[in-house]
Order: structure tokens, then sequence, then C-alpha cells
């Protein structure tokens, strides 16, 4: 049988007609709740022997549908009466409440997603599920970490982990109470979050993840709703975390906070007068290279330079690009948005770069920087103008802003280099910060 979601997506109208044209009246009335036919990639268990499942995605990406077929795959046998791989199930929410109406009796819960012949029995005094062949599954609060301390699984669902509100101590709990069975498993279905009991789990050897944007399932979501929050939070970093599914992680010690960057996507956008756009070169030019750093920066500097207001226009950052194919792309966005220089780092290329940059354009007003400091110490006046409320984002900044995230006083905590970051740190210094006099010399500016 032709099965996956992969094979339905692609398949024409006249191939899926012949494929439901070819089956038996009982075929096409089990269809429905064959779940692997339906499923996207995502909502798939992994193979292997792995402890912990985490399905990661954003708001809609299918995670709880995903989650109560799981449960089904490991309570119900070849037939109604047959046991299954696991008895004892722990259903784990962040409430009571929420572990009942999502998923028990959810539109995606465990009883919606269960055929007639296979459906369990809801025992509300108990907050129990009992199937036919003995299986049970039982509601519990994330809010009582104690209440899993004595029973034993042999399988269990956690769901919204990243928001429980005693994360760690439910969870360790949970782990002392799965221990049924040969193999116990457990599978988490969350939108991510900065929490380190999520950290930890991502990273434990034991652990396998699928994920998912909020996109992969619009075939089953309002077009309405995906415009509107698409509109509203695309390419912020809300938006990474709700409807990418992406664990934006900031690190101890930020500079940037994300309080800080929420109240520059939030801010009053300033008019600006001048614009520049900076650029940080890679080191080599291959696809597993840095990317190349190119940030468009605008300022409002009317009234007395202490008052000046920055715009982030645009990040135009590349990876694996040519040095011709950065500068080509650094200039390109100097004239989408006028800008008046190109500000251009010098410690990885020396003179060679602004020559990169003049063999495109020879008569394009250039600056070049040079660093002589730690870079935390290049970003911290940056950072104070964040502070003082004096930097507002345009959307579509991401990417930057989860590297701004990364930048602690101890140093850059994230993988590779932070070149979008040190992009806009040259950016800034150029518009804000040299002309409040704090640096400053003619020719190579060096900080």
């Amino acid at each position: 049988m032709k099965s996956g979601a992969g094979w339905l997506a692609s398949a024409t109208q006249e191939e899926i007609d012949a494929f439901l044209g070819d089956l038996s009246e009982n075929a096409l009335m089990a269809l429905p709740w064959l779940f692997e036919f339906w499923a996207l990639p995502h909502q798939l268990a992994p193979e292997g022997a792995w402890k912990t499942w985490v399905i990661m995605g954003g708001r809609g990406a299918g995670k709880t549908r995903a989650g109560a077929e799981w449960v089904r795959a490991q309570v119900e046998g070849a037939t109604p009466l047959a046991p299954g791989r696991a008895r004892r199930v722990a259903l784990v929410a962040e409430t009571l409440d929420q572990g009942r109406e999502v998923l028990v009796k959810g539109e995606s819960g465990i009883l919606a997603c269960s055929p007639p012949d296979r459906r369990p029995k809801w025992i509300s005094g108990r907050n129990v599920l009992e199937w036919e062949n003995g299986a049970v599954a039982q509601v519990f609060s994330a809010h009582d970490p104690e209440s899993l301390r004595g029973p034993q699984f042999d399988a269990a669902w956690a769901d919204e982990l990243a928001k429980w509100p005693k994360a760690q101590a439910a969870w360790d709990q949970l782990q002392f109470a799965l221990r049924l069975g040969t193999n116990p498993q457990q599978v988490v279905t969350t939108t991510p979050r900065n929490v380190e009991v999520l950290k930890a789990i991502l990273q434990n050897p034991s652990s396998v993840v699928t994920h998912a944007p909020t996109e992969a399932n619009r075939a089953y979501l309002a077009e309405s709703f995906l415009s509107e929050v698409q509109a509203r939070y695309g390419g912020t970093m809300l938006g990474r975390q709700e409807l990418e599914g992406v664990l934006v992680e900031e690190a101890d010690g930020a500079l940037w906070s994300r309080p800080m960057i929420s109240a520059a996507q939030a801010g009053p956008v300033p008019e600006v007068q001048r614009v520049v756009v900076a650029v940080d070169p890679p080191v080599t030019a291959t696809k597993a290279s840095d990317e190349c750093g190119i940030v468009v920066v605008g300022a409002d500097t009317r009234g007395p330079v202490g008052q000046w207001r920055a715009l982030v226009l645009a990040d135009r950052s590349v990876k694996g690009a040519t040095p011709d194919g950065w500068a080509r792309a650094a200039l390109a966005a100097m004239e989408e948005f006028g800008a008046e220089r190109l500000v251009v780092e010098v410690n990885q290329g020396g003179d060679l770069v602004t020559q990169v940059v003049r063999q495109v354009d020879p008569l394009v007003p250039v600056r070049e920087v040079r660093a002589t400091r730690g870079k935390w110490l290049r970003a911290e006046p940056v950072a104070a103008l964040y502070e003082q409320g004096r930097v507002a984002h345009a959307p579509g900044l991401s990417a930057l802003e989860v590297q701004m995230m990364k930048m602690a006083r101890t140093g850059w905590q994230g993988q590779g280099s932070p070149d979008r970051l040190d992009a806009l740190v040259w950016a800034m210094t150029e518009l804000m910060i040299e002309p409040a006099g704090r640096i400053g010399r003619p020719g190579v500016r060096s900080i």
C-alpha cells in the first residue's frame, strides 16, 4: 500500500482516485484510522532504541496528534482485546484540565484519534483512560510533581513540557516512575522555550528529535490564521519560537536579553537621515565557512547626538559566497536602502577586502575598521544603546537577534562566528558610538 504524507502531497488527483478505487470497502473504512498513511514525517516515531522522542514544532504543527497516535500505537494490539507494547501510560500536562481537554478529549486527542472498536473509556473521577485490553493511561498535572511518586509506567506522554511551572521536578519524578517493561519510552510534544530541562533532554544521547514549523501542517489550518500570524510574527524572535519551532537560547549574562530585543521590535520607528551597510567578511569562501555578515542600519541624527536613535533595517548576510559574491550582496544592500557608506572589517583580509569591493564598484565610499579588542568589549556600548531604548528593529531579523542573545560578558557562547552581530556592531559604531566621541581617529578605525 502506498503510504505517507509525501506521496499524498505529490500525487495527482487521478492517482489518488485510482488508489482509493482499488481499495475494498473494509479498507476504505479503516483508512481514516491508519495514521502512518496520513502522517507528516515529523509525526512518525524514529527507529532505534531511544528513551525519549521530542517532537518540537510551531503552533499547530500537529504535535498533539502525533503524541496521541504514539500512545495508541503503544497500547493497542492486533485485535481490540490483544495486549499492546505498553499497559501503563502516564499522560502529563501542565494542569489536569489541559490533560483532560487536550490530550484526552481534544480534537487531536486520544479519544478523537481512536477507531470505535479501540476507543478507551474515560473515567473522569480517576482521570484515567481504560482500554478493553486492560491498558490504562492516567492524567497527571505538572503542578503536582509528587503525584508521580508511587505509580510506575512503561510509557509516557509529556505535553508542552517547556511551559510546565515545576518542569525539572515533574520531569525527574516521571523518570523515576518510567520503569516497567524492557524498554520504557516517552514522547515529549512541545513548542520550544529556553528552559534548562528541555535543553538537557535534547542533549541526552538517548533522546531523538523531530521538528516542524507551523507551515508544515498548513493543510489542516485556517489560511487566515497562517496569513495573520506570518504577517504579524514572521521574521521575529517570537515567530522563530512559536511558528518555526526553533529553540531560541539566551546565554548566561547575555549583553542582549530577550526583553531588550522585544522592546526594540516593538519600539517607535525613527525616521532615518543616515544609512550605512557594515560587512564582516569570512576567513574563507566555502559552503562550510562562516557567514559573511551584512547588516544595514540607519540613524535619526536630528538633535543632540545623545538623543539620536537607530533603526536596524535589514540583515543581508550570505553564507558560502565568494568574495565577489558577498561584495555584490553588500553593494546591492547599499543601493536598496540608499546607504551613504560601506563599513568593512579588514582584520581577515587587510587591503584585499577593500580591493574586492572596489573591483565591483571603484567609486563606493568605504570605511575600513579593524578589531583590536574582544568581541564583547566592542559590543558592550552598542548593547547600552538598547538598554537606553535608542534602537529599533525592523521585521525579519530573527537570525541576527538569536546571535545577539548568545553574546555574553564572558564572550561568544554560540557556535562558529557571530558574523551578523559583528556587522551590526560595526554599523552601530559608525553611526552612533563614534559620533558621540567615545572612539575615533582619522583613517582605519580600530576598536
